[in-house]
């Protein structure tokens, strides 16, 4: 039984032109050297038909005839067994095909044979990925777009294990750089302070002036005392990061579990120095790609496609952010093996994904092995109004205050809504209703009643029967069929959320399956038909929630029984 219903009917359509085709050919009434290629998919106006065929607008150059006549001989020399009911002709040569009941049937026993795994395809099989996303800076809580990005990525990844590929989810701990060492004087400050001391290291500038600074530098002194006073600078500020880092990733880690985020990796930078640096450097060097000058390391840039050349080692021996993406990377391909790398990233890195093409040229990578999802930022809304605040702390809103505030299925669902290159608007009035306004809501709901349709059956004595025993012919409604068409369409829209790294696919097909869903239901009884509609009819139902339940599984949203 195909796990693809959608995809075997296109193809089943596809080899009959074909088969009518070579017919055609060996008659005389075409000539051969007609293309293979063309299109069979769903038409725009369901009215037309559930398949359209354009093989005879893409023929008619090759072959020297109207579309139209084209057409006619093909359709005419069509064998119509199978998936294949009728074939009809409109406008210039297009072929609208509609689908057999044997179709209608295959597929909900598709659906029944393969349960929890319908969807599932293997077109990434044997493929080695990895998700890199949220990667915050460790030096304080997770913000909004940390919030939109956990969801995609988690989403994402969960939607390429579903086309067979093995997936790692990774996060990038910053542990090194500016921002680690202004982390450790901003500990040190708070850690003076707590001694009375506010002169000998004052606060900086642009410390991090956040309150699990201090509680971190209290902490520390509750437990370890004034130990550091008195020791070499270095080794007070290594000490203090290091118990303050330990803290805000357990923080992340409680934080992310609770968005039903658990990560494969947690790959900190510091790890990357000494070996990964210098194995990207040399093998950067052997392909050209380095030069000093001014006593700096400077990538050659410009000879792998970009506009300007990048410092890797300043003058002084640091190390650039750059160089150590550029380790990262070669450590992902080279050292992990990995086939291909996706990062999600704020939009406001699109000039450092662009660039990265050079890198992966100068590491001997193909950058299509690379991609990226650039994602625009949040608008937090409330009664109308932008929400930058948190009620309860009076600071910019984290990811934990969010959860406060609405559940974790209103908060992945509605992060998966949009396509990450869109602004998005989070509405938290609309997040916490209760009705079919809130798509999470609309799409649980149907779960919901699904469930009730089955219990109150059963108190009746009324149970699915196997659907080998069922007869689907009798599911001939427009709403069932367009309920079933639906249905068979998962697998493809899991392929193509794939394809585009677009986890909004998932969101849009299981709202629209609700919708048809609600649609059979108010248009075709289920109870008070005679027995073999009834038990059609009542396998629809059990189907469509299972194909529900695998949707809403893959976005880690839950599938309520009763609301």
């Amino acid at each position: 039984m195909p796990n693809n219903p959608a995809q075997a009917a296109a193809d089943a359509v596809r080899q009959s032109i074909l088969d009518a085709y070579r017919k055609a050919v060996q008659s005389g009434a075409l000539p051969d050297g007609a293309p293979e290629n063309f299109d069979v998919s769903e038409p725009r106006d369901k009215n037309h038909g559930d398949l359209a065929a354009n093989f005879a607008m893409l023929w008619a150059k090759p072959l020297g005839m109207p579309p139209r006549k084209i057409a006619e001989i093909v359709v005419g020399l069509v064998d119509k067994l199978g998936d294949i009911e009728d074939m009809t002709i409109a406008g210039p040569g297009f072929v609208n095909v509609t689908l057999s009941g044997a179709w209608y049937a295959k597929t909900l026993r598709a659906i029944d044979e393969a349960g929890d795994d319908y969807g599932k395809t293997q077109g990434n099989a044997g493929r080695k990925m990895q998700v890199e996303f949220v990667s915050a800076n460790p030096t304080g809580p997770m913000h909004l777009g940390n919030a939109r990005g956990g969801v995609l990525g988690d989403t994402l990844a969960s939607i390429l294990q579903w086309t067979g590929a093995y997936v790692e989810r990774e996060f990038y701990l910053n542990d090194t750089g500016n921002q680690i060492d202004l982390l450790g004087r901003s500990l040190e400050s708070r850690y003076f302070e707590l001694f009375g001391d506010t002169q000998t290291y004052p606060f900086p500038e642009d410390g991090y002036h956040g309150d699990d600074v201090t509680a971190h530098a209290r902490e520390f002194a509750a437990q370890h005392g004034d130990k550091l006073l008195h020791v070499d600078e270095t080794q007070r500020r290594q000490e203090l990061i290091d118990f303050a880092l330990e803290r805000n990733v357990k923080k992340m880690e409680d934080d992310l579990a609770r968005y039903r985020i658990v990560y494969d990796v947690w790959f900190r930078e510091s790890s990357l120095y000494p070996t990964d640096v210098d194995e990207a450097l040399a093998l950067m060097e052997k392909n050209g790609a380095l030069y000093e000058k001014d006593g700096a390391l400077w990538f050659a840039a410009t000879k792998f496609g970009v506009e300007k050349d990048d410092v890797l080692r300043r003058a002084n021996g640091f190390y650039t952010y750059y160089m150590g993406d550029i380790a990262y990377h070669r450590n992902k391909f080279l050292a992990r093996g990995f086939d291909t790398v996706i990062d999600i990233w704020g939009a406001d890195h699109h000039g450092h994904a662009v660039r990265f093409a050079s890198a992966m040229r100068a590491l001997g990578l193909d950058p299509a092995q690379l991609r990226f999802v650039l994602m625009q930022l949040v608008r937090l809304m409330q009664g109308g109004e932008v929400v930058r605040m948190s009620k309860r702390t009076g600071k910019a809103i984290a990811l934990s205050d969010l959860l406060d505030e609405i559940s974790v299925d209103a908060a992945r669902f509605f992060f998966c809504s949009r396509q990450s290159d869109t602004q998005m608007e989070f509405d938290l009035d609309l997040a916490v209703r209760q009705d079919s306004d809130n798509p999470v809501y609309y799409v649980q709901y149907a779960h919901a009643r699904i469930c009730s349709i089955l219990k109150n059956l059963a108190a009746e004595g009324v149970t699915p029967k196997p659907v080998d025993e069922l007869d689907f012919s009798l599911l001939c409604a427009p709403e069932e069929k367009e309920l079933i068409r639906h249905l068979a369409a998962l697998p493809n829209q899991i392929i193509l959320a794939a394809r585009d790294l677009d986890p909004s696919r998932m969101t849009k097909y299981v709202t629209e399956a609700a919708t048809s869903f609600h649609k059979f239901y108010n248009a075709c009884r289920v109870r008070g038909e005679e027995e073999p509609l009834m038990q059609a009819r009542l396998s629809l139902c059990r189907l469509t929630g299972q194909v529900i339940r695998n949707v809403l599984g893959i976005l880690k949203v839950s599938c309520p029984e009763r609301m």
